[in-house]
């Protein structure tokens, strides 16, 4: 049971990442996924989550209007569009499963997930 996040990379201020989490040895359609990030220095942030049909999706209020989340079950694959980055957007990106079907009130805290990815690099250059 494995989450793998990918599609970091460096761009300019202003521009754009797609980030993929993949999902092996369990089906991603059935689970509530969330995005989240860590700076250096700094706590781990919930991003964004979307819950196991797609209907639903929550954003921080930092990121609110720039990334998109979406999901392919048939891929088992969950999608993180970035759009007009900021050098603050610079972090490690971490998709995870709580095991829950939809993303509750508390879907920003790290301790309602139990299955992490490895985690992507952003580093967007100002």
């Amino acid at each position: 049971v494995q989450l793998q996040a990918s599609g970091g990379g460096l761009v300019q201020a202003g521009g754009s990442l797609r980030l993929s989490c993949a999902a092996s040895g369990f089906s991603l359609e059935y689970y509530a996924i969330g995005w989240f990030r860590q700076a250096p220095g700094k706590e781990r942030e919930g991003v964004s989550c979307i819950s196991s049909s797609g209907a639903s999706t929550y954003y921080g209020d930092s990121v609110k209007g720039r990334f998109t989340i979406s999901r392919d079950n048939a891929k088992n694959t969950v999608y993180l569009q970035q759009n007009s980055l900021k050098p603050e957007d610079t972090a490690v990106y971490y998709c995870a499963s709580g095991g829950l079907e939809d993303c509750y009130s508390d879907y920003a805290s790290p301790a309602v997930y139990d299955i992490w990815g490895q985690g992507t690099l952003v580093t967007v250059s100002s």
